[in-house]
């Protein structure tokens, strides 16, 4: 049985689930509005405040489809909803962030900056200059743009320079020492 699957997704108030032929699921909120087509196969039953996702068979494929189906709904209604947010730091002499129109400009260490425009339905803010704020109601767009900033000094184990989640921890290498 697929645990997460079997979960019924509670609705907040202020958001409605619509449910269209092939399962096209529509999702609005007082953030926004998603919208994805899932898996035919399934069932998508939408209640008074809440949503069930019910699957055919007990097949592998079906039953993988049942627990990715409903957590794929639960982040569209949390987005729309609340909304998802990463933070990023930057580490190092000379690194820092700005922010140009439409544009993340990145300075970290290069000879050259490096521009990463900014996709549509993320808000990028910049408490500090070494300090990136990405939120958005599309939790895969907010994590790979917050990825693909990650990417361009990923951190490194010895200075702990480069960029990195604010949760994260790097872990600190010694460096070589002289032989006496």
């Amino acid at each position: 049985m697929s645990r997460i699957g079997n979960k019924a997704i509670l609705v907040p108030a202020g958001v409605t689930v619509s449910v269209a032929e092939g399962n096209l699921v529509t999702v609005k909120g007082p953030k926004g509005e998603l919208s994805f087509q899932f898996n035919s196969e399934l069932e998508i039953n939408v209640e008074a405040t809440q949503v069930v996702v019910k699957r055919p068979n007990d097949t592998k494929e079906m039953k993988t489809f049942h627990g990715t189906t409903r957590a794929l709904l639960h982040n569209m209604v949390v987005g729309v909803s609340e909304g998802f947010k990463k933070t990023l730091e930057i580490n190092g002499v000379g690194y820092r962030a700005a922010l140009q129109g439409n544009t993340l400009v990145v300075s970290a260490g290069y000879s050259h900056t490096v521009d990463m425009p900014i996709p549509a339905g993320i808000k990028v803010e910049l408490p500090k200059n070494t300090q990136i704020v990405i939120s958005g109601i599309d939790k895969q767009a907010v994590g790979q743009f917050a990825a693909e900033i990650r990417e361009i000094r990923k951190p490194e184990p010895y200075k702990g320079k480069g960029i990195k989640y604010d949760y994260e921890h790097i872990r600190r290498k010694e460096g070589k020492t002289a032989k006496k």
